[in-house]
């Protein structure tokens, strides 16, 4: 995946001003902006708030990352992303989440996809920039591997 994260990301896919009212909201949205871009069919929103009621999907600095059970599955069409930023911040289970990242994968993709989303996150600069970022290509050239990465 040369392209990083950014392979999986449909511009379409990319909401910046999002408000949700609270977490499960903010994760129908995630699911939603999923289905939108087609990577999903309409039960794998439902399997994605089951997956956070039996295992937290905060990752820290800010940023969730809701995805489905593996009863999911049959309702994934693509792999896909899809990213939510909400300005205003979610309550998370008593943390706030100002980006949301939908994770859509049929086999075990989701486990790569963790693991560039971690080195995202472990950058408190990158994961600062993600937070604040206010343009499609913001977001976009944050997800794209960084110089003298480690393959994976």
């Amino acid at each position: 995946m040369s392209d990083g994260l950014t392979a999986l990301l449909d511009p379409r896919g990319i909401r910046l001003d999002a408000v949700a009212a609270d977490r499960d909201d903010a994760i129908r949205q995630c699911g939603r902006a999923l289905v939108d871009i087609g990577a999903v069919l309409e039960p794998y929103v439902d399997t994605m708030l089951a997956r956070e009621r039996s295992v937290p999907t905060y990752l820290g600095e800010g940023v969730a990352i809701p995805h489905g059970t593996t009863d999911g599955k049959d309702s994934v069409v693509r792999d896909a992303l899809a990213v939510l930023r909400f300005p205003g911040g979610v309550d998370w289970n008593g943390e706030t989440v100002s980006v949301c990242i939908g994770i859509a994968a049929r086999g075990d993709g989701h486990v790569a996809v963790l693991a560039q989303l971690a080195e995202v996150l472990l950058d408190p600069e990158r994961a600062r920039a993600l937070r604040e970022a206010t343009t499609h290509e913001e977001i976009l050239g944050l997800l794209q591997p960084t110089e003298g990465a480690p393959a994976s």
